[in-house]
């Protein structure tokens, strides 16, 4: 069976996408009396900035919590150390492998210029969670200030 307009289940992305690109260009259309509504919509952004950090700092204690139960309830201890300590191994070394040798190789291939070369302007934001629009507000704001990137470009 092919489902119908009315069939599928879920939001429409691309209908909100032009929705907020349409009323964009109609407030910017509007001159200073959508200014009004585009300050309140910068204001919303910021709010919800805080949140999402205030998110990313406090995830991390209850999933603390929630493995230390799990690994409350283990029997041996030590085989759980062992075998996670090996993950551990295997995760850092394929990223330093990964990060550090093999984008480096495909960066200078691609341009032919030193990857190494501005260290200091990379953000090292600490991995609190899997959602990249949790950790978008530090990204935009280390693009910001440590790249000098436009506030309207990042």
């Amino acid at each position: 069976q092919i489902p119908v307009g009315t069939e599928i289940r879920g939001m429409n992305i691309l209908g909100l996408v032009m929705f907020a690109l349409v009323l964009g260009v109609a407030l910017k259309k509007l001159g200073p009396e959508g200014e009004d509504l585009i300050r309140f919509f910068n204001s919303f952004n910021e709010a919800t900035m805080v949140l999402v950090t205030w998110i990313m700092w406090y995830v991390p204690i209850g999933i603390m919590f929630l493995v230390g139960s799990k690994i409350v309830e283990m029997e041996d201890i030590v085989l759980l150390v062992t075998s996670l300590g090996k993950y551990i191994f295997a995760s850092i070394l394929g990223h330093v492998i990964h990060g550090g040798i093999i984008l480096p190789l495909i960066y200078f291939a691609a341009t032919r210029q030193n990857p190494y070369q501005h260290p200091g302007a990379l953000c090292f934001i600490p991995p609190c969670s899997v959602s990249s629009s949790a950790t978008l507000p530090s990204m935009i704001k280390c693009v910001e200030e440590n790249n000098g990137v436009d506030k309207r470009i990042s």
